[in-house]
């Protein structure tokens, strides 16, 4: 992986987000890929294999149109990376705005789909 794979990968992170179709999100991931949501929280806080994933993300409550978010490569070395970036959700009837700055730890299987996912977030003081 080099720094123009990551970001391109980044980017149908976001496209897949946005759009909650489950294709594009399965090409996202190896079929035993893990997403570690609160890495804290061992297997309880993560989504194990492929399946997993896309149902997460299709239970999420966050509809297109109701978040940004933008995320660069910080680094890359071999199959792993590091990248950062800032999700905020707008304000709707659910509360006001908010914004989380975020760290992606990645690593990634030779096809450049993501076998290892996890996620470090911090929300910003109003």
């Amino acid at each position: 992986m080099d720094r123009s794979n990551v970001q391109a990968w980044l980017d149908r992170y976001v496209a897949a987000w946005r759009s909650n179709d489950r294709d594009e999100i399965a090409a996202l991931f190896t079929d035993d890929a893990t997403y570690r949501y609160r890495p804290y929280g061992g297997d309880d806080s993560a989504a194990l294999g492929r399946d997993a994933i896309i149902a997460s993300w299709l239970e999420a409550d966050d509809p297109p149109g109701s978040w940004e978010a933008s995320y660069a490569p910080y680094a890359v070395e071999g199959d792993r990376a590091v990248a950062t970036g800032a999700t905020r959700y707008l304000a709707s009837d659910k509360g006001p705005a908010r914004t989380y700055h975020n760290v992606y730890l990645l690593r990634f299987a030779p096809d450049g789909r993501c076998a290892e996912f996890t996620e470090y977030y911090m929300q910003e003081a109003s």
